[in-house]
């Protein structure tokens, strides 16, 4: 679903880093985010140690901890990475579901090739988005065709340096939380139990 045909949400794809440092900037910001006590859910990818590291490839939820293997081992000798499409399709379940009970960021480990091909976690990005939460992901420049024609001109990519940056992170953070936080009072003083304490005896 092309972003462009949904209302706009909040979107920064993180870029210009190598995937381990891009993953734990991910992770800190969604620490930061749970921290002002929003509720923050999705997936980052687990740093694989060995000389080859796709071979041991993880999504660790942000929701409750649990991973996620996204790959298969090919046998003895193989240096081939070979993606495992069922684990993959589970993790992507798992964030589709937190969000439908409720979240107020999407933290995504990745715009990848596969989402450029309409999978891995594109259904992920796809529920977010409809449901106009905002998503913290990043992309590969070599992608950025692909990311412009899912994402329209609604997505901010920002370089791994500049999200490092404490001022540039708190300034974001604070807009969200004050988005959040302010629609949730909105919601209290406007919804259904709003004003239910004035006829009680």
């Amino acid at each position: 679903m092309p972003f462009a045909e949904v209302e706009p949400c909040r979107i920064i794809a993180l870029q210009g880093a190598s995937s381990s440092i891009i993953q734990a900037l991910l992770a800190d910001i969604a620490g930061r985010l749970k921290s002002r006590g929003l509720r923050v859910i999705g997936l980052v990818e687990n740093a694989s140690g060995g000389p080859n590291p796709c071979k041991s490839m993880e999504l660790r939820s942000l929701d409750d901890g649990r991973v996620f293997s996204i790959s298969q081992n090919l046998g003895p000798g193989s240096q081939a990475c070979n993606l495992h499409s069922e684990g993959l399709a589970l993790a992507c379940a798992a964030v589709e579901q937190s969000i439908a009970s409720g979240a107020d960021v999407a933290v995504l480990s990745k715009f990848g090739k596969q989402e450029a091909q309409g999978g891995g976690l594109i259904d992920a990005f796809g529920a977010a988005i409809a449901a106009g939460v905002p998503i913290v992901t990043s992309v590969s420049p070599a992608l950025m065709d692909e990311w412009r024609r899912f994402a329209g001109d609604f997505a901010e990519c920002v370089s791994a340096d500049q999200a490092k940056l404490g001022s540039w992170l708190d300034s974001r953070l604070d807009t969200w939380s004050n988005a959040v936080t302010g629609g949730r009072s909105y919601e209290m003083m406007t919804g259904p139990l709003a004003g239910s304490h004035l006829h009680e005896s």
